[in-house]
């Protein structure tokens, strides 16, 4: 069965026009243990990812990519030239774990976090509720198909 997820990254760093162009990526640098544990225990190749570009103006839904690779050791974390290298991972004890995604398609409208938290069908969409900053989140179905709606408006 298909589980839906929201995954963030600002657009400057890595945006869904670097997703479509590369068809697929690693997601790396969580370093947060429960979105890590969300991508380790749950996710599931086949499983629909909504793409949100945080820290720009505005902040919002741009696309969706899908889940082709299950959890995997985060290798940057113990790749000492990279940004998120984290010195109590290693090879052998891989703290972090990433998944591998592929690009589906970019909606024709970002579909802001203030359109998101305004309309009332989104009621108990984790991203907006108050102090929410994770990068990876589950969506339920409903939401999921609501937002896809919203972004063909």
């Amino acid at each position: 069965m298909v589980s839906y997820w929201l995954m963030k990254s600002e657009p400057e760093a890595y945006s869904i026009d670097d997703l479509a162009d590369e068809k697929k990526a690693d997601w790396d640098g969580v370093r947060n243990y429960q979105a890590r544990n969300f991508m380790r225990d749950e996710m599931q190749v086949g499983d629909l990812v909504l793409f949100y570009h945080s820290n720009t103006k505005p902040p919002g839904v741009v696309g969706l990519c899908r889940v082709c690779k299950e959890a995997f050791p985060d290798y940057t974390a113990w790749d000492r030239t990279s940004k998120y290298f984290d010195p109590k991972a290693s090879e052998d004890k891989p703290i972090w774990m990433m998944v591998q995604v592929e690009f589906v398609e970019k909606f024709p409208r970002v579909i802001s976090l203030q359109e998101l938290r305004d309309d009332p069908k989104l009621e108990g969409l984790l991203l907006t509720k108050k102090g929410q900053r994770l990068s990876v989140q589950p969506v339920e179905r409903t939401h999921f198909q609501h937002i896809r709606k919203l972004a063909k408006k």
